[in-house]
């Protein structure tokens, strides 16, 4: 398990969001798990590669997606 751990910006471009999108999604919980330590924003790596391949869809329309086929592909 890889314990690299990465600032905002890092993370932003890692996974190919705003800085301002992931602080956004801090408040309404929308984004990748991070890290606070005192008043230290971090995102491990491995935290940020689960939540890309939560993302995965085998279709544009919710009703047609099959999840376990992305899951699938994702291992």
């Amino acid at each position: 398990m890889s314990s690299e751990k990465m600032k905002t910006a890092e993370a932003a471009q890692y996974i190919s969001k705003s800085t301002g999108w992931l602080n956004k999604s801090r408040m309404n919980g929308s984004g990748p798990v991070y890290l606070k330590i005192g008043g230290a924003v971090r995102y491990l790596r491995t935290d940020l590669d689960a939540w890309l391949d939560s993302k995965r869809r085998t279709a544009i329309y919710d009703f047609a997606n099959d999840n376990r086929r992305a899951q699938a592909a994702a291992s």
